[in-house]
């Protein structure tokens, strides 16, 4: 048998306990898939004293990650600290360059740091691994970097934050606003205390950014993402959904255009009949759109401690396998330093449209200049509904339009006119309508 593959891990949360109790408990499963003893020979975080639940017993401990990263006698760096600096980009850099694998759940860094840690570890010969930092426990990079030969990707697209789907899903079955049902997430641990990365889609974005460049070949463009969260999301629209036959999840999209490639991230209605507006909760799901495979939809659990710490298993897994003098593969599915620059593209139209929702005043002539405004913009109408606002407030109306086939521009230009014409109650509420799978 190969001599056992000796891991350091840093950070210590709860995906770090996780990944340090599994490959303890399930050492012996593990050897005889891997071929090799999986062995955490040392470990770093910042609080020795408390109490993780995992025995750490004969494991160095470091207090220094970027140290445990240059000197200790491991195999495999698991970087699993978080954010896009500091000890995260150094240590995982320092090892990198000390000739060590790197496993890494670190979407943020990867996403401002990952093309330049590409290159590191290709011109070293050694793997850096990340199937944690995309989705969770769906196997999504390994399929896209491994599974896929041959194929030429049109579109990715996904539920990419369990946070997001798991609140607009207790606002459709429950009928409840989006602040209850964020404060029900932070109690049961499925948003941060400050959710403003996941709520307005800074975390879908870092995701997105990264399957960009597995799908297309790109170097990654985090800051080139148009970016819209879901706290203006309110009842009003998740019913209006439903009536309309659809259902609102934010979605990541990226797709090759003409001038281009789109990448956004923002709510979107997608047919209630679709796949995608099956899943519920805190589970995440990614299509992917091929000439030779057609469509395929990857789904599963999606964060958390177990999922999390499965996918970095696997990634750690991977690497026990390999054998010396073994010609990895590039990190991004093409080496790094042929990875294309990112050419933004301009939003273009949408295959189902858009649907508008305006609160107006309740008086003569306003759904005449609603109308004027849309046909103004030459945006064609599927569409039109009226509802009254309800003995709370006779002196507006709600009305909303679906949209034909526009552009963004047209569509903006046109709510910006009718805002003009003094006929608005309320801010308006613009959401896309995706074709989905």
């Amino acid at each position: 048998m190969a001599e056992a593959l000796r891991i350091g891990i840093a950070g210590l949360g709860t995906v770090g306990a996780s990944v340090a109790r599994v490959l303890r408990d399930k050492a012996v499963e593990l050897t005889r898939q891997c071929g090799r003893e999986l062995a955490v020979t040392a470990v770093s975080a910042r609080d020795r004293s408390r109490d993780r639940g995992i025995e750490l017993d004969g494991v160095r401990w470091f207090d220094d990650p970027v140290e445990m990263a240059r000197t200790a006698e491991i195999d495999v760096f698991v970087e699993l600290i978080g954010g896009d600096e500091g000890a995260a980009r150094t240590s995982v850099k320092a090892a990198l360059e000390a000739g060590r694998h790197v496993v890494t759940a670190n979407k943020a860094l990867l996403a401002k740091h990952g093309v330049a840690l590409a290159e590191i570890a290709e011109k070293k010969g050694v793997l850096l691994n990340y199937e944690a930092a995309v989705a969770g426990g769906i196997p999504v990079i390994k399929t896209m970097r491994e599974a896929m030969a041959g194929n030429s990707v049109s579109r990715v697209f996904g539920i990419l934050n369990g946070t997001c789907n798991y609140i607009l899903t207790r606002m459709e079955a429950e009928g409840l606003s989006f602040q209850d049902c964020l404060k029900d997430a932070q109690r049961l641990g499925y948003a941060e205390a400050d959710p403003t990365f996941d709520i307005e889609g800074n975390d879908t974005a870092h995701k997105l950014a990264i399957l960009t460049s597995l799908a297309f070949g790109t170097k990654i463009a985090a800051d080139d993402i148009y970016l819209e969260g879901i706290s203006n999301i309110t009842q009003a629209d998740i019913r209006a959904a439903g009536e309309l036959g659809y259902r609102i999840k934010l979605l990541g999209v990226a797709l090759v255009t003409e001038s281009g490639i789109e990448q956004r991230v923002h709510p979107t209605m997608v047919p209630t009949a679709s796949v995608i507006a099956q899943v519920h909760g805190v589970t995440n799901a990614v299509a992917i759109e091929t000439d030779i495979l057609g469509e395929l939809l990857l789904s599963g659990p999606g964060a958390g401690g177990n999922a999390t710490a499965s996918a970095v298993i696997g990634d750690i897994a991977d690497i026990a396998k390999s054998r010396p003098g073994f010609q990895h593969g590039p990190v991004f599915g093409r080496p790094a330093k042929e990875l294309k620059p990112y050419k933004k593209a301009r939003m273009r139209a949408h295959a189902g449209g858009y649907f508008i929702r305006l609160t107006v005043h309740d008086r003569v002539g306003v759904f005449a200049a609603v109308a004027k405004r849309m046909a103004d913009n030459d945006i064609s109408l599927e569409s039109i509904v009226q509802h009254s606002a309800g003995p709370s407030d006779p002196s507006t109306k709600t009305v909303i339009l679906v949209t034909h086939e526009t552009t963004e521009a047209a569509v903006r230009k046109a709510v910006e006119g009718i805002t003009k014409d003094g006929h608005m109650v309320d801010k308006p509420q613009v959401i896309r309508i995706e074709r989905a799978g």
